[in-house]
């Protein structure tokens, strides 16, 4: 099975033996987009007589099933080495330098490994993360959260955002106000975090992603009934001014949490 991505227009070529019977997503290893992509069978279906003019049987079906959560997050070639892309100069060197330099790979890949986990037992203390974000910023933002071990939902529009907000325990929401414009994401997604009773919305960290604001503006973080903003631009310092900033917030809130009895954030 052959799958175009949208985005750039790259081919993905499936195995027909491992594609489920059922709608799936797949990631495009090329620009990290997620493609919608149905097996072929449902593709295929002829459509019943009479029925010109009339949506597909597929399309129909679509409208009538449960939408989808928006998935988790996954760096590239985590599941293993398997998943590395290829050494192109392994052909051009002996045996022994392409040993000497596969060993210090693995060195290298451990060391970082081992450094994120201890970052992410500092930081993250098992919180998920829902990322509403635009294109261009969505995948920096989730991959400095995954590296510093977060657990990690990336939403590519609102129906991905409600349903997993719905189904999950979410921790902290990461919305940018450019996130899905074409159905007014962001407004959805304010009004899922306003409806929510008080003791929830205080077990909620609600960041503002926004270009027009040095990170940690609390003042643009209270218009936007956020408790922290973070410039796109700074991206990769968000995991260490997310800790902080939730550090403050458990110390605000401490005396209150201890009369009700409830855990810090």
């Amino acid at each position: 099975m052959v799958i175009v991505c949208q985005q750039c227009a790259a081919r993905l070529q499936l195995d027909d033996s491992k594609i489920p019977a059922r709608a799936f997503t797949v990631r495009c290893p090329k620009c990290q987009h997620l493609l919608n992509a149905q097996p072929p069978s449902a593709q295929q279906a002829p459509a019943p007589a009479g029925a010109a003019g009339l949506a597909e049987p597929a399309a129909q079906s679509s409208r009538l099933t449960r939408p989808m959560p928006a998935p988790a997050f996954r760096l590239e070639g985590a599941e293993g080495e398997g998943d590395a892309p290829a050494d192109p100069l392994r052909g051009d060197r002996d045996e022994i330098t392409t040993l000497l330099s596969s060993l210090l790979q693995r060195a290298l890949t451990t060391a970082a490994t081992q450094a994120s986990k201890d970052v992410g037992r500092r930081v993250r203390d098992g919180r998920c993360v829902l990322v509403c974000a635009a294109p261009e910023s969505r995948f920096a933002a989730a991959r400095v959260l995954v590296e510093s071990g977060y657990e990690v939902y990336v939403a590519e529009d609102t129906t991905q955002a409600i349903e997993r907000m719905r189904e999950n325990k979410i921790d902290v929401v990461l919305l940018d106000p450019a996130f899905d414009p074409q159905e007014q994401g962001a407004a959805f997604i304010k009004r899922e975090v306003s409806a929510l009773r008080p003791a929830a919305r205080r077990q909620l960290f609600f960041v503002h992603l926004t270009p027009d604001a040095r990170s940690g503006d609390q003042h643009l973080a209270f218009i936007n009934h956020a408790n922290l903003t973070i410039n796109p631009a700074e991206i990769e310092e968000m995991p260490y001014v997310l800790e902080r900033s939730i550090r403050s917030f458990n110390e605000l809130y401490r005396n209150f949490n201890k009369a009700m009895q409830v855990a810090d954030f």
